[in-house]
């Protein structure tokens, strides 16, 4: 889904150029319009476990559910299809032997491969959100719980792996994303854009973007906001654009699997995001050289923009703060560049290379 499969994919890319032999395993095939385009043939083998998502079950609680007929035989259904698909994923796994590394990036996931057998294997899993936005839900208790006996845990920040250790977690390291791409130079930054990249769902927070965006509009009129992206919200997002007076001043431009092409069109990068990881997309937008405006949503935020001096960080759900930051960037060419310039520099310390050699790194530790 989103991110986590742009990180696979890439990172299966760096691995096998390393001389690893990948293979990606994926649960369930992405919902319909959530489908990432990549390049045929692939350099890795890829499987997908079911053709379809697997059945949804509700937890069988007291007598009303043991008595539940069909709850159960949903339940019963929903196990023999786990144990079949553990099953082949055993099978990949001792094709695999001897010295493979299993990388499970959803705790989701984790909960096939516990049914596998991983005997004479690392095991990694990962977390690819806040220890915020993981505590907020259900899914805490289950890192907790399929993750405790891994060869590794491993969040995006340091500030999230502290978190899971106080929590009890004994087995907890931090690796962040990697960049995407790396331009030789930054962007033009000449065109009056700010450019926003992402789902538009409700976590991604278009919505306060919006809400900021209507003071900013009064005040810089020859200013688009230009929003790519596709989502279950977007038409309360074009009916809140209408409600707001916008229509002449934000551009909807879809879905693209041409970031840096987007990017190039762009002077200010704005992410609202009301939860986040470790945010691909800043990445992306700071190896373009473009200077960000962002909600402080996770210690990943913080780790990737230096306040005040490659970007400007709002408290989070500010949209007044959020827009004034925004609104700074627009009005000062020399700021904008200043902190463009900034975000080109220092966002090349999570290159791929770089990350791809700490990957490695920490193979060889667990190995020992």
């Amino acid at each position: 889904m989103g991110g986590v499969t742009t990180w696979t994919h890439q990172m299966a890319r760096e691995f096998t150029a390393r001389g690893h032999r990948l293979h990606v395993i994926g649960i369930t095939p992405a919902p319909a319009g959530r489908q990432h385009e990549f390049p045929e043939p692939l350099p890795y083998d890829t499987t997908t476990l079911y053709d379809a998502h697997p059945p949804q079950v509700k937890p069988l609680r007291g007598l009303k559910g043991k008595l539940n007929a069909a709850e159960r035989r949903r339940h019963a259904a929903r196990a023999a299809g786990m144990r079949e698909r553990a099953d082949r994923m055993s099978a990949l796994f001792a094709a695999a032997r001897p010295g493979a590394v299993v990388i499970v990036t959803q705790v989701w996931a984790m909960e096939w491969v516990a049914l596998a057998d991983t005997k004479g294997l690392l095991v990694i899993g990962m977390s690819h959100e806040s220890y915020e936005a993981s505590a907020a839900s259900s899914r805490l208790a289950r890192v907790k719980r399929h993750y405790r006996d891994v060869d590794r845990l491993l969040t995006l920040t340091p500030g999230d792996a502290d978190q899971l250790i106080r929590a009890g977690m004994d087995n907890v390291g931090h690796m962040p994303n990697a960049l995407p791409f790396m331009p030789s130079a930054p962007v033009p930054r000449e065109e009056k854009v700010v450019v926003s990249v992402g789902r538009l769902s409700h976590e991604k927070g278009v919505d306060m973007l919006l809400d900021a965006w209507a003071e900013i509009a009064s005040r810089h009129p020859d200013w688009k906001l230009r929003i790519y992206g596709a989502g279950d919200e977007e038409q309360s997002l074009r009916r809140q654009t209408t409600e707001l007076d916008l229509d002449g001043s934000v551009e909807w431009m879809g879905r693209t699997n041409d970031v840096l092409g987007a990017l190039a069109g762009a002077s200010v990068f704005a992410q609202a995001s009301r939860a986040e990881g470790f945010p691909i997309t800043l990445l992306e937008a700071m190896a373009a050289g473009v200077p960000c405006a962002a909600f402080d949503c996770a210690p990943g935020v913080r780790e990737i923009i230096r306040d005040g001096e490659d970007g400007l960080l709002a408290r989070l759900g500010n949209a007044a703060e959020l827009g004034g930051h925004i609104s700074t960037l627009i009005s000062d060419k020399e700021l904008r560049d200043r902190m463009g310039d900034a975000a080109f520099e220092n966002v090349k310390r999570y290159s791929a290379d770089e990350i791809t050699d700490r990957w490695e790194a920490l193979f060889a530790f667990l190995e020992r």
